[in-house]
């Protein structure tokens, strides 16, 4: 790699890393609504709602389309996403 190539891609990584720190915040914000939800939840199995996982999948396929990004790339985003908070989910659940 050239230093011309080098430096173009610290740059560029630099980027990656200031919209890393942007999505560290929405990620917290998506943490708390989760938070909420959770405590509407009064069974464990309420945590797993596959009906809605199809449609958000669905709807992420669609936007994804529209906006003109790889929607296999985002499916698997937002499949990871959902597990993980589901994971959340489980270790946060608290009986009432």
């Amino acid at each position: 790699m050239s230093p011309k190539e080098k430096k173009k891609l610290n740059i560029l990584r630099k980027k990656l890393d200031k919209l890393d720190n942007s999505l560290i915040k929405i990620v917290k914000k998506r943490k708390l609504l989760v938070d909420q939800v959770l405590k509407l939840k009064k069974y464990k199995n309420q945590i797993v709602d596959n009906k809605r996982i199809e449609m958000i999948l669905k709807n992420i396929k669609k936007k994804s389309i529209k906006n003109n990004i790889d929607h296999k790339l985002t499916k698997i985003i937002w499949k990871n996403m959902i597990s993980a908070f589901i994971d959340y989910e489980k270790r946060n659940f608290k009986r009432k």
